[in-house]
């Protein structure tokens, strides 16, 4: 018998999901995420397009799975890092900023684009604002032991997530460099927290 005439193994859900996935971010970086269309994933994978159609359903979908796919990583990365880190507020916070800029650079220029594309609709603002409330949510109870009584601000909050996400971004493009991001990002987390002890 040839090789040709042995049936490739049938991937779990679960496993053509992953490839799927893992095709979209190679596009991704390949071209950006304005020519990411779910035919496009199908075609490099080696699927048929209803394969694809039935994991994300829309191209809207293939974006909110690809941010998620990102986060999840994040957040387990961060999860670790913070809970490693000695219980000293200035090593939390470089701990955080290294983390938060790391994170981006390990993922690539394709990150910045892709919190870009989330902007472009209502339902992907949606997906983007619901992983937003949830970082807030983990700031909030990192930093809670150093706080004061009312903890961060949630103005003051919005604002990190904002400097957070350009300072990255602007690392992963190259107008800055990474250990000044990272130094600039501690510092304002230290200065919110420093303004939340004497509100």
């Amino acid at each position: 018998m040839t090789s040709e005439n042995v049936a490739k193994p049938r991937l779990s859900r679960a496993a053509r999901r992953r490839q799927l996935l893992d095709v979209a971010w190679q596009l991704m970086q390949a071209g950006g995420s304005d020519g990411l269309t779910l035919a496009r994933v199908g075609e490099a994978a080696g699927v048929s397009k209803p394969v694809v159609y039935d994991h994300f359903t829309t191209r809207h979908g293939l974006l909110a799975a690809l941010y998620d796919d990102f986060d999840r990583r994040q957040t387990e990365r961060m999860e670790a890092a913070m809970r490693a880190a000695p219980m000293l507020l200035q090593q939390k916070a470089e701990v955080l900023a290294a983390g938060y800029v790391d994170c981006v650079m390990t993922e690539g220029r394709e990150i910045p684009e892709l919190l870009s594309a989330l902007s472009t609709s209502p339902e992907l603002a949606s997906v983007k604002r619901h992983y937003q409330l949830d970082f807030i949510a983990r700031c909030q109870r990192w930093f809670s032991p150093f706080s004061g009584e009312k903890g961060i601000a949630e103005a003051g909050m919005w604002g990190l997530l904002g400097a957070a996400d350009a300072i990255a971004g602007a690392v992963v493009h190259g107008d800055i460099r990474q250990a000044e991001g990272q130094q600039t990002l501690t510092a304002i987390i230290l200065a919110l927290i420093t303004d939340s002890r004497a509100a």
